[in-house]
């Protein structure tokens, strides 16, 4: 993948002062050897990406578990992490990614960009709500993650960034990569298997976060709120009609989603309601969690 040098400015004197500190303090408690960081945008990419670098590296997440992506702020401890870091892993297509290194480009001269999500045959018009302009239509849907086949591209570019960051360990990272990809291709043929008596059927959830998800196990998604605000009397409406009409038995729900909203669409299809999270670090157990309610609301 292509990586992206930037320029230094004086901004690095202030990581410099709020470095010098601690420098000292580890002089005065002995020495003790840090690994080197790299930082990704949310919990799925650090298992991935821990996954191939073992122990050799901290990988650090600007976005936790419970964080919604739409409203995410870096706090300084996030920027300062960054700007410490070897390579920024990016999910793309995530907005708060680019003003990340809109603040950031000037202070870390040498980090390295890149993209993991090169290379997967994206979704648009995902997050459109009805009537929506073409350039909200031609939208990325930036969930490539919650996909098990497109994890192993994003994988494979992570492997790659390892190797053009530290090629000195690339036996090293091609032995877990191989062991990673192979574990992917089990929970793959797992995940059909759990699906295989569920295809065409739909479910609903309030964002759609499992586009990637649906495509791959022949799934439909019905979306309540493709834009994440709150739905009018008409959205309510529309996501009733059409859930009744695809017969979806289950709703997806994540912690940041309007419970309200959702409880009024509920009342009104009765849906079994499955919590999930999308973005937690158990990537695994998720895609399993979403299959098997699936799956159980089938027979």
């Amino acid at each position: 993948m292509a990586k992206i040098h930037y320029r230094k400015t004086a901004g690095m004197l202030l990581v410099s002062a709020l470095l010098i500190p601690a420098a000292l303090l580890s002089g005065c408690i002995g020495h003790q050897e840090q690994k080197p960081a790299v930082t990704v945008s949310i919990q799925p990419q650090k298992y991935i990406l821990e996954q191939i670098v073992g122990d050799k590296w901290d990988v650090k997440c600007l976005l936790g578990s419970g964080a919604n992506p739409e409203s995410y702020d870096p706090s300084m401890t996030h920027l300062l992490n960054l700007e410490m870091s070897k390579a920024y892993m990016r999910v793309g297509n995530i907005p708060f990614e680019s003003a990340i290194i809109n603040k950031i480009h000037n202070n870390n001269p040498g980090l390295r960009l890149y993209d993991t999500s090169e290379g997967v045959a994206l979704i648009t018009g995902t997050h459109a709500r009805e009537g929506a302009g073409e350039e909200v239509a031609a939208e990325v849907d930036p969930h490539t993650w919650t996909s098990v086949r497109n994890v192993k591209k994003m994988a494979s570019n992570m492997y790659e960034a390892m190797v053009d960051i530290d090629p000195s360990n690339k036996g090293y990272y091609a032995r877990r990569f191989k062991t990673f990809i192979q574990s992917l291709d089990s929970l793959d043929m797992a995940l059909d298997s759990i699906l295989r008596p569920c295809r065409g059927a739909s479910f609903v959830v309030w964002h759609p976060s499992l586009s990637y998800f649906a495509r791959d196990y022949g799934l439909h998604q019905i979306a309540l709120s493709p834009e994440g605000k709150e739905m009018s009397v008409e959205d309510i409406s529309r996501a009733v009609e059409t859930a009744r009409r695809d017969s979806a038995r289950v709703m997806f729900f994540q912690k940041d989603a309007d419970s309200r909203q959702a409880q009024t669409v509920n009342d009104q299809i009765g849906a079994r309601v499955v919590e999930i999270n999308p973005l937690d670090y158990d990537w695994k157990g998720e895609m399993l969690n979403i299959a098997n309610a699936m799956a159980s609301d089938s027979q």
